[in-house]
């Protein structure tokens, strides 16, 4: 059931305020009288009252000003007033009473039905009103509260008619500055995207609609990308009256896609190094099993030597393997420590003689600095002596032939330091806060392959975070080398027993040239490829000459003038594309058929060999039908 519309009818004659009642009634309406002003004012102040039928001449306050207090009052000022007056009836007297704040001014005597129309139209525009404040307050409600920026603009003068106060958090400036200068937030944008934003906002007239995402300078420096999107609204005649616009914050979406790609880029990276370090001992592999079969003079030793190139690189890939199911098992909290009592001393020696085959062989110089006393650890002795083992492989694999390894271990307070020196490759300044990160190499100079899967440093760093530990690196920068620290809590410490003892040296073997056939140049620093391909070749009635020098590779080639020269790209301290380039450039070596042998096989690569002159691209390990296809030509 619908409650009538109240209606205070107020005058101060008997008889006429009588009549307007009973017309109001009768059309339905509840009706509420006053004599007076006074009680007018508080019977409109009580509430409820939808309009106010209101003589003029009052006898304690005038009629006008009645109507003035009740507009001026927020609680009223939406309450209808009906001017009316028997005397009143002059121009001049309607539009005084209009001005006054009343919304019609009718001279009696009043028909009824001239009566109940005015009062209904005031009503229907009373109902119009409130519908189009609720649409409004619900508007306000719906902008003020979401993270957007929502804008409203005039066309075709552009100008600002509402902005939502999300510009302060999203532009990071106030409304208020925007209220006076409207088109600072154009300032706002960055230089190189102020442009194109432009040139979007000069088209609006003809084009009112566009999805666009730039960046925004926040006042202290930083940038944010939004996504700005610009509607028409358009009137009754389809014209377009009004832009809406809604700008969202989008920084973060944008900073997920940067990872993404970096993550992807990673895992090309990886995949193409993981390719790379299987072909690698895949190569020698093949080879030394080809020489497993050999006869002759020397067979027994070849054979020999086979075997045990075969053990040292399938060695290597169960090391690439563990290392690749150790992370996993750290990333799912599968690893559990053994923790025992652990002897530093132990673990150091333990390491140096996982590493020292490899140093021996790239002729370093290892020193090995140790305190007096002994330290003790609560740890696992194999997890420490496998991380201490994979800091000294990368230094010695790391570090040019020739070069100066040293482990110092020193004690301060109840923490022991171990670092690991070298006088390597170094590390740039940008990378050295990424090298621990999954699958994360340094870059390393175009003349080097990259080696390794980038795991080993995570690996060796979450397995000291589970000792309570910590490892940093540092670097003076590219070629001068580089400083890995660990550090350990000490348990207790003694008096030592015994000085530690020197890693033994060793020198790489070399491989005896054969005779025969054509003249083979193999220039690789993996040796035991060489070696294995060397022996091949020999078998194969190739005369085949090695080095894993490529620095005088053009001297070389000029005195030995060989008819091929298998050449490995990835060499220490020279680009193996620059050096085919050289030996092209020489006339009297231009004939020399060139054969690169990599482990990166993707058409890129194979792309940049053939630019770079080479006349057969061999991805290891190779098999012998392509070797043998590559030489001949």
């Amino acid at each position: 059931m619908t409650t009538p519309t109240l209606i205070l009818n107020v005058d101060d004659n008997d008889g006429a305020r009588y009549a307007k009642t009973r017309i109001l009634q009768s059309a339905g309406f509840e009706v509420v009288e006053a004599s007076n002003g006074t009680d007018a004012l508080n019977v409109v102040k009580r509430g409820g009252v939808a309009l106010v039928l209101l003589d003029v001449k009052l006898p304690d306050i005038n009629g006008i000003e009645v109507c003035r207090r009740i507009k001026a009052d927020p609680d009223s000022a939406m309450v209808l007033v009906l001017q009316t007056s028997a005397a009143l009836t002059g121009r001049a007297d309607k539009i005084r009473g209009l001005e006054g704040g009343a919304d019609n001014y009718l001279a009696a005597p009043i028909e009824a039905d001239e009566l109940i129309a005015n009062v209904n139209a005031l009503l229907r525009m009373r109902q119009t009103q409130s519908a189009l404040r609720d649409s409004e307050e619900r508007f306000r409600q719906l902008t003020d509260n979401i993270e957007d920026v929502f804008w409203m603009f005039s066309v075709p003068a552009r100008a600002l008619e509402y902005v939502s106060p999300a510009y302060a958090t999203i532009w990071g400036r106030p409304v208020e500055t925007l209220e006076r200068e409207p088109s600072s937030w154009i300032a706002a944008v960055h230089p190189d995207d102020r442009v194109y934003v432009v040139s979007l906002w000069d088209a609006l007239p003809s084009a009112p609609h566009y999805e666009a995402e730039f960046r925004v300078m926040m006042p202290d420096g930083s940038l944010r990308w939004v996504r700005d999107r610009l509607f028409p609204v358009r009137d009754s005649r389809d014209e377009v009256y009004r832009v809406a616009r809604v700008t969202s914050d989008i920084t973060r979406r944008k900073e997920m896609e940067a990872l993404l790609r970096a993550a992807d880029a990673n895992k090309n990276e990886f995949l193409a190094t993981l390719a790379h370090e299987l072909r690698n001992p895949l190569s020698p592999i093949r080879n030394a099993a080809a020489l497993l079969g050999a006869s002759g003079t020397g067979a027994i030793e070849r054979q020999a030597r086979a075997r045990e190139v075969i053990t040292r690189q399938v060695d290597h890939l169960a090391h690439l393997v563990d290392d690749l199911l150790d992370v996993a098992r750290i990333s799912e909290g599968k690893i559990a420590l053994r923790q025992e009592e652990v002897e530093l001393g132990a673990v150091i020696a333990q390491a140096l003689e996982t590493a020292g085959p490899l140093i021996a062989a790239r002729e370093h110089t290892l020193d090995v600095v140790q305190p007096e006393r002994r330290i003790w650890l609560m740890g696992d002795p194999v997890r420490l002596a496998q991380s201490m083992g994979n800091l000294l492989h990368n230094a010695a694999k790391f570090t040019p032939k020739g070069g100066r390894i040293k482990v110092e271990v020193t004690l301060v307070d109840a923490v022991v330091r171990i670092a690991v020196q070298d006088n390597g490759i170094g590390i740039a300044e940008d990378n050295l806060s990424r090298i621990f990160g999954m699958f994360a190499q340094a870059a390393v100079p175009p003349d080097r392959a990259p080696e390794g899967l980038g795991i080993g440093l995570s690996l060796v760093s979450r397995l000291l975070e589970m000792h309570g530990g910590r490892l940093a690196a540092t670097s003076p920068g590219i070629g001068l080398g580089s400083t890995f620290t660990v550090e350990l809590p000490v348990l207790r410490t003694a008096a030592a027993a015994a000085p530690g003892a020197d890693p033994a040296q060793a020198a790489p073997g070399q491989a005896a040239p054969a005779s025969g056939g054509r003249k083979v140049l193999l220039v690789d620093d993996n040796v035991d490829a060489m070696e294995m391909m060397a022996f091949l070749l020999a078998e194969m009635g190739y005369e085949a000459h090695t080095t894993a020098d490529a620095g005088n590779l053009v001297q070389m080639a000029s005195d030995l003038r060989p008819d091929v020269i298998v050449l490995d790209i990835g060499l220490p301290g020279v680009d193996g594309y620059e050096l085919a380039r050289m030996i092209k450039r020489q006339p009297h070596l231009s004939a020399i058929r060139l054969v690169a042998h990599t482990g990166y096989g993707s058409p890129e690569d194979r792309r940049k060999a053939h630019e770079a002159g080479f006349d057969a691209h061999l991805v290891k390990p190779a098999e012998l039908a392509d070797l043998e296809k590559a030489l001949q030509g």
